[in-house]
C-alpha cells in the first residue's frame, strides 16, 4: 500500500485488502488482519534479532500494533477515517505506525517535556498540561508567548505546539474575539495535548536554503557510530597476532632440529633449521634448557595476549599453522618429545608459512608487515566521525550548515591534542558522504552535488520551501515566521489509511491557522497578488527541478501534496493526482482525475503521445464537460467519475465492476497515468513549466533512464516492479518527446532507436519490440487494437499487465 496516497480507496466490509471482491452494500472498512500480521512480525523481531537496538525498536512497534488491534476490537479506533479516534477531532496529530494506522494515542499527548516541566516550576503551578495552559492565559504567561514571537527563539516539532502562540498572536493583534473562539475549541484538549512550543537559544533557520538533515541529525549519527566488530577483529589481528605469529615461526626456525630446504626472501632455495622427529630441545650448538626457557616464556607471553585480546579466534584453532606450534610449543615447555605426527605437521606449518610470507626479516617479509602494520594504525572511523561532530557541537542544531567543506578538512594539530588522532587525518568518503547531507544551500545545488539521488528524497526538502510561500499571506513578520514553523511541522504528520474517497487533512483545518486567516493578505490586493505570485513562482520552481532532475520518474505523492497546495495558494485550477495503490485500489476516481485528463487533451491533441496511447482526447473533453454540466445545480459535488471510470476500465480491458485483483487494478490506473500524464501536462499548462535544459534534453535523459531499467530485468528473479518503471520512464519520455518540435522528433526517434541497438544485447531485444512501435507511430502507423502491430514485432510498452508481460518473456 502506498503510505504516502493523498486518496486511499476503500475496501468493502469485512473484506481485507487484496480479497476478491463482492458486491459493495455500504462504506468501505478495514481489515484487522494486516496488522495482526505487523505484530507478529514485530514480535518476531524483538525477541530473534542480534542487535539489542534493533529488539527495543521491535518492542516499541509491538506496543502500537497491539494499541491499534485493541482500539480496533473495543470501537474507540475507526481506521479509514479522517478522525480515526474516539473523542479527537481530526486535527488533532495522530500517532501512526506502518500502513497509516492510528494507534489511538495523539503524536502531542504523552508525559510532560523537560521544557514543560521547566514552564512549570518557574510559574510555581502544578506540573500537568491545564495549569499549563491556563498559565499561558495569563499577563505573565502571554509576555513569555510574545517574547517567542518576537524573538523567533522556539520550535515547533508538532503543529499543536504553535496553537498557543497563535491565540499570544491574536490577543496582541486586539482579536480578543477569534483570540477567545480558539481557545474555547482548545480547551477542552488542554489537559491532554501539548499546546506550548520548545523554547531555544537561537532563532528560527533561514528556510531560503534547505538540508537533508539537520546539524544535530548528523552529529547524533556520527556520534552513534561505534567500532565495527570485523574492522576491529582485523586491526586486532595485523597489530598483535601476526607479529607474535613472526616470533613463534622465528623460535622454531631457531630451535628445530632437522634441515629441509625452503624459500629464502629472493626465492631461491636455501637451507633452514625445521624440527624433526626428536626431542625439540635438541638442536645442536643450542642449549637445551635455554629453548626450553624461551619456549615457556612464549608460552606466557601467548597466554597473556589471548587474555587482553580477545576478539580473534583464529589463534585458537588447532589445525591452523599457528595452532600446530602452539601444541609444539606447549611440549617443547613441558620437555616432552613431539610425536611423529605433530612433528610432521609442525614442519609443513614451518615450511608453508615460510613459503606464504618469506622468513622473517627478509625484504618481501618486510615489506608486508610494514604494510600491515600501516593499515592497523589507521585511524578508526568512529574515532574520525566523534572528532567531525566535535566540530559540528557549536553550530546551531535545528538547522543545516552552508559551510560543510570546513567540517570536512584533515584533523589539526589543536584537535589531535585533544584525542587521540594524529594530525593531518582524513575524514574518509564515507563519513564526508554523512555529513555532506547537513549542507544548507538551493535544493538545487543540492541536486547539482548529487546530494539529492531521487524525487522521494526531494518531496522531503520541498516542505522547507513551501512553507516560505505559504507564509507570504501574512504582512506581519512575526506572524509569518510562526504560519511557516506550522506548515513545516504539520509535514511532519504522517498520512493515514483512508477510505471511501476520503482526503487528508489539510493545514487549512487546523483551528489555528483558520484563525489567523482574517489576517492575511485578502484583506489588501496587492499584497494578495504578491502570494499568489510567490505560490506561482515555487510551483514552476518545484516542477521544473523536479522535472529536470529526474525526468525518468513518477511524480511521489508527498511530492504531488505540496504542489496542490501550492497550485491552492496560487488559485490556480490546476488538478494534481496522486499515484494510487493497486492493492486497495477499487475502481472507482475522483472527479480530479478527469480533470487532470482533460487539461493532458487540450495540451497534447493529435500528439505523438496521444496517437502512441491511442487517446480519443475530444471524447475526453466532452465527458469532462457532461460531468461539469451534472453539477450545475447540486448542493454538494461529485465525489466520482464513473464515466472516467468506464473509460480507463474500457482501455485496460477490465470489468471493474466484476473482477477484482492488485495486476487487474494496475492496468485501471495505469491508464488513468496515461490519460492524465501524471500531472505532467497539469505542470506545463498551468504552472507553465519549461526546464531550462529544454524538453529535447529532458527526452534524452528519460529514454537514458528507460535503458538502465530495462538493463536490470536480465537475470533479475522479480522484473515485474522494474519493468513497470521503465514503461512510466518511457511514458515520460513520450511526453518530454511530444513536446519537441516536429521536425526534432524524428530525429530523436532515429538517435534513440541507434542508442537502444547499442545496449547490451538483452537490453536490445528487450527494447526492440517497444522502439519498433515508437518508429510505427511517429512515421504515422497505428497500433492494433491488443496495442501491437508488423505482427507482433512492434508493441505499446505499458508496465502492467494480468498475463505474462512481453519484455520478460523477450529474452530467454
Amino acid at each position: 500500500m502506498n503510505e504516502n496516497a493523498d486518496q486511499q480507496h476503500p475496501t468493502e466490509p469485512g473484506r481485507p485488502a487484496g480479497a476478491p471482491a463482492a458486491a459493495t452494500t455500504g462504506p468501505a472498512t478495514a481489515s484487522a488482519a494486516y496488522a495482526a500480521g505487523q505484530l507478529a512480525r514485530a514480535l518476531r523481531t524483538s525477541v530473534s534479532h542480534a542487535e539489542p537496538a534493533a529488539r527495543d525498536r521491535a518492542l516499541d512497534r509491538v506496543r502500537k500494533w497491539r494499541a491499534v488491534l485493541a482500539g480496533m476490537a473495543d470501537g474507540s479506533l475507526t481506521v479509514g477515517s479522517r478522525a480515526p479516534v474516539a473523542g479527537l477531532p481530526a486535527w488533532v496529530t495522530p500517532e501512526v505506525v506502518r500502513g497509516g494506522f492510528a494507534t489511538g494515542t495523539p503524536a502531542a499527548g504523552g508525559p510532560l517535556t523537560p521544557h514543560e516541566a521547566d514552564v512549570a516550576r518557574r510559574a510555581g503551578i502544578p506540573a500537568d498540561r491545564a495549569a499549563l495552559f491556563a498559565h499561558a492565559l495569563t499577563e505573565p504567561g502571554l509576555e513569555e508567548l510574545w517574547q517567542l514571537l518576537d524573538t523567533g527563539r522556539y520550535e515547533v516539532s508538532l503543529p499543536e505546539e504553535a496553537a498557543l502562540l497563535t491565540v499570544a498572536w491574536l490577543v496582541r493583534a486586539d482579536d480578543f474575539g477569534v483570540a477567545a473562539a480558539l481557545v474555547t475549541e482548545l480547551q477542552p484538549f488542554a489537559d491532554r495535548l501539548r499546546f506550548l512550543p520548545r523554547p531555544t537559544d537561537r532563532p528560527a533557520p533561514d528556510t531560503s536554503a534547505v538540508h537533508r538533515r539537520s546539524v544535530g541529525e548528523v552529529s547524533g549519527a556520527l556520534r552513534a557510530r561505534g567500532p565495527k566488530t570485523a574492522i576491529e577483529v582485523q586491526r586486532e589481528a595485523l597489530s598483535v597476532w601476526r607479529p607474535f605469529d613472526d616470533e613463534l615461526l622465528g623460535y622454531w626456525l631457531q630451535h628445530g632440529e632437522a634441515t629441509t630446504p625452503v624459500r629464502d626472501a629472493a626465492d631461491r632455495p636455501g637451507a633452514e633449521r625445521v624440527p624433526g622427529a626428536g626431542p625439540a630441545t635438541a638442536r645442536p650448538g643450542s642449549g637445551g634448557s635455554d629453548a626450553r626457557v624461551q619456549a615457556s616464556a612464549l608460552l606466557e607471553r601467548y597466554h597473556a595476549l589471548a587474555a587482553a585480546h580477545t576478539l580473534c579466534h583464529r589463534h585458537r584453532d588447532e589445525k591452523s599453522n599457528t595452532g600446530i606450534m602452539l601444541r609444539a610449543l606447549e611440549e617443547a615447555a613441558a620437555g616432552r618429545r613431539l610425536t611423529p605426527r605433530l612433528a610432521g605437521l609442525l614442519r609443513h606449518a614451518v615450511t608453508s608459512s615460510v613459503a606464504k610470507r618469506g622468513l622473517p626479516g627478509s625484504d618481501r617479509h618486510s615489506r608486508l608487515r610494514a604494510e600491515q602494520a600501516r593499515q592497523a594504525a589507521l585511524p578508526a572511523h568512529h574515532e574520525i566521525a566523534a572528532a567531525v561532530a566535535d566540530r559540528l557541537a557549536p553550530l546551531d542544531q535545528r538547522a543545516g550548515t552552508p559551510d560543510i567543506d570546513g567540517m570536512l578538512t584533515p584533523v589539526t594539530e589543536t584537535e589531535a591534542a585533544g584525542n587521540s588522532l594524529p594530525t593531518g587525518t582524513v575524514v574518509p568518503p564515507r563519513l564526508r558522504q554523512v555529513v555532506r547531507t547537513a549542507l544548507s544551500a538551493p535544493p538545487e545545488d543540492l541536486v547539482a552535488r548529487g546530494l539529492v539521488p531521487s524525487a522521494e528524497v526531494l518531496a522531503e526538502l520541498v516542505p522547507q520551501l513551501v512553507a516560505n510561500a505559504t507564509a507570504e499571506l501574512h504582512a506581519d513578520p512575526a506572524l509569518r515566521t510562526l504560519a511557516a514553523a506550522t506548515y513545516r511541522a504539520f509535514r511532519n504528520r504522517r498520512s493515514l489509511l483512508l477510505l471511501n474517497l476520503a482526503h487528508q487533512v489539510r493545514v487549512d483545518e487546523l483551528p489555528w491557522v483558520r484563525a489567523v486567516a482574517g489576517h492575511g493578505s485578502d484583506a489588501d490586493a496587492q499584497a494578495r497578488a504578491r502570494a499568489r505570485a510567490a505560490a506561482e513562482a515555487a510551483l514552476r520552481r518545484l516542477g521544473e527541478l523536479a522535472v529536470g532532475a529526474f525526468p525518468g520518474t513518477l511524480l511521489p505523492n508527498p511530492l504531488v501534496r505540496e504542489m496542490s497546495h501550492l497550485a491552492r495558494q496560487a488559485d490556480l485550477s490546476a488538478q494534481f493526482t496522486e499515484e494510487l495503490a493497486a492493492d486497495i485500489f477499487m475502481g472507482t476516481f475522483s472527479p480530479k482525475f478527469l480533470s487532470a485528463a482533460r487539461t493532458a487533451a487540450d495540451l497534447l491533441e493529435d500528439s505523438l503521445y496521444t496517437r502512441y496511447y491511442g487517446i480519443d482526447c475530444a471524447a475526453v473533453r466532452t465527458m469532462a464537460v457532461v460531468h461539469a454540466a451534472d453539477g450545475i445545480g447540486r448542493t454538494r459535488p461529485a465525489t466520482t467519475a464513473p464515466a472516467f471510470d468506464r473509460l480507463c476500465g474500457e482501455r485496460a480491458g477490465t470489468d471493474t465492476a466484476r473482477a477484482w485483483s492488485p495486476a487487474g487494478n494496475g492496468t485501471v490506473i495505469e491508464q488513468a497515468q496515461i490519460l492524465t500524464t501524471h500531472n505532467l501536462a497539469v505542470l506545463v499548462r498551468h504552472a507553465g513549466v519549461a526546464p531550462e535544459a529544454g524538453w529535447e534534453a529532458l527526452a534524452e535523459a528519460g529514454f537514458a533512464a528507460v535503458c538502465r531499467l530495462v538493463t536490470r530485468v536480465h537475470g533479475h528473479p522479480r522484473p515485474l516492479g522494474t519493468i513497470k518503471d521503465a514503461a512510466y520512464a518511457w511514458r515520460q519520455m513520450l511526453f518530454f518527446l511530444s513536446l519537441c518540435p516536429a521536425a526534432r522528433q524524428a530525429a530523436l526517434v532515429q538517435r534513440m532507436a541507434a542508442e537502444a541497438a547499442g545496449q547490451p544485447w538483452h537490453t536490445a531485444a528487450r527494447l526492440a519490440p517497444a522502439i519498433a512501435g515508437l518508429r510505427l507511430v511517429a512515421g504515422g502507423g497505428t497500433f492494433d487494437a491488443d496495442g501491437t502491430a508488423l505482427g507482433g514485432l512492434a508493441r505499446r510498452f505499458q508496465g502492467w499487465t494480468t498475463t505474462g508481460h512481453w519484455m520478460r518473456a523477450a529474452v530467454r
